[in-house]
């Protein structure tokens, strides 16, 4: 179905997939990707044509479909290999259409996701900025992050040189959006990154932090260690996976990650449509892959004979609070609702801070990750005398008797697909925390009613206990969480 006639354009390819000679509009192309002219094809889908073409060893007639970052462009091609490995090119077709406007706010979305993905430390900041809660991969900012644990409550500006700045006092927080920053006791440069937690027309009520660097760690030679016996555990709960593998492949898998995002969302130059969903499926499985490391870790912790918990006096509804603060984005792309504890709802109790937040997170993202769009997680708090309990409950498709006898499992993702079920092990390690810190962590569920996960641990019962805002007698206005069971 080639056009009559002589072609509109013609291009020459060498053996090494280089542009040697090109005619408008081919040429024009060429350089609006990014490329040069000679110099390899920066265009990916003529590229693909070319090399189907030399691998076929035939003459290959295609509709090329690509972007220049101004038009959609659809051509048909024409590729006609020669002896030697290079390729003619013949355009026969050629219609350019105008990209419709960038969406701002979607790429403001992209770039916070690589650098989320890319954050060697994270924390969770109030409004004032002061550090609320700190969570950190990288070996050279271990010493920042236990001197920020140990200063929970200021700024964290405080911990680190801000470039450029002589200020001790927190400047605006647009004002150190991406600031440069200098880490007593690292060598590399750092990037603060801010999310800010706002509500519209709103002052933010919070931030998250990220610090990412502007170069990967350097190497450090490895001293060779004495070989442990094979049923010998290492000391703090660290085995193989957590002390050894996992802070090796978390920055790398980290950076395929972000580096894939910056292909799929199109940040570094235009791309065609199915390159950009293997970008997404590249991420993906970067993602997947990297939660199954931390998942890995986390069993050998919780699973180690020297495994213990550091319990202190926690507020139940605050944790819950920030669980859902941190999960909110996603439950937004979904449409669906995560409605926690309000602010004056308390619930003390007897157990660690950070690990009942870990719980929750897993929690509340199973919840997200099997309810249906547009539908509602709670969260509610429940006094129960000498315990204190947090219940998260969906709407979604609920479990049966033997699904709920085999949840807990190691390695149980009820039939579901590694892609979308995780790894089998967030609920495992979520049990195994709460039973350390003297707890239990149930489910009651029924098919088609959704499911109640019921975190117990011990109350607090030297603290004034306020009543909660939830009522009893507002259990039939909200039957969401009580028809699952």
């Amino acid at each position: 179905m080639t056009a009559a006639g002589s072609p509109l354009a013609r291009a020459l390819v060498d053996a090494a997939d280089r542009l040697v000679s090109a005619d408008e509009p081919l040429a024009g192309l060429q350089l609006r990707c990014g490329g040069e002219l000679p110099g390899t094809i920066a265009t990916p889908a003529l590229i693909d044509l070319v090399r189907k073409a030399r691998s076929y060893g035939l003459k290959l007639g295609r509709v090329m479909r690509a972007s220049d970052g101004q038009d959609a462009i659809t051509a048909w091609i024409e590729i006609e290999p020669q002896a030697d490995g290079a390729c003619q090119i013949s355009l026969r077709s050629w219609n350019a259409v105008p990209l419709p406007p960038e969406d701002t706010t979607a790429i403001a979305e992209y770039r916070a996701t690589i650098d989320r993905t890319l954050a060697e430390l994270t924390a969770r900041l109030d409004s004032e900025q002061c550090l609320l809660a700190v969570e950190c991969d990288a070996p050279d900012l271990h010493d920042l992050a236990e001197r920020m644990r140990n200063g929970l409550g200021r700024t964290w500006t405080d911990f680190v040189e801000v470039e450029g700045s002589a200020h001790r006092q927190p400047l605006h927080w647009r004002l150190l959006d991406g600031a440069v920053l200098r880490v007593a006791g690292s060598d590399r440069t750092w990037r603060a990154s801010l999310f800010p937690q706002i509500s519209p027309g709103a002052e933010p009520s919070g931030f998250e932090l990220c610090l990412t660097a502007k170069e990967p760690l350097a190497e450090a030679p490895r001293k060779q260690s004495a070989v442990l016996p094979a049923n010998a555990m290492p000391q703090n709960g660290q085995g193989l996976v957590g002390r050894d593998i996992a802070p090796v492949l978390r920055q790398p898998i980290a950076r395929i990650i972000a580096n894939a995002e910056t292909i799929r969302t199109r940040l570094a130059g235009p791309l065609a449509d199915e390159y950009s969903q293997y970008a997404a499926d590249i991420a993906a499985a970067g993602q997947h892959l990297l939660s199954l490391v931390e998942d890995l870790a986390d069993l050998e912790v919780v699973e180690s004979e020297e495994f213990n918990t550091a319990p202190d006096r926690i507020d139940l509804a605050d944790v819950a609070r920030r669980a859902a603060g941190i999960l909110g984005v996603r439950a937004q792309e979904r449409g669906i609702t995560i409605d926690a504890p309000k602010q004056g709802e308390h619930l003390p109790a007897i157990a660690e801070f950070r690990r009942v937040l870990q719980i929750l997170l897993n929690l509340v993202g199973n919840a997200i990750r099997y309810a249906p769009d547009n539908s509602q997680v709670w969260i509610r708090l429940e006094d129960a005398g000498t315990r204190a309990r947090l219940v998260v409950a969906d709407q979604g498709p609920g479990l049966s008797q033997e699904q709920q006898g085999k949840v807990f499992e190691k390695f149980e993702r009820l039939g579901r697909s590694g892609e979308d079920g995780g790894s089998g092990l967030g609920l495992y390690i979520s049990r195994r925390l709460a039973r350390a810190m003297g707890g239990d962590l149930t489910v009651e569920s029924a098919p088609g009613q959704g499911a109640r996960f019921i975190l117990d641990v011990p109350a607090d019962l030297l603290a004034l206990r306020p009543t909660t805002a939830q009522q009893p007698d507002q259990t039939s206005a909200e039957t969401g969480p009580d028809q699952s069971v």
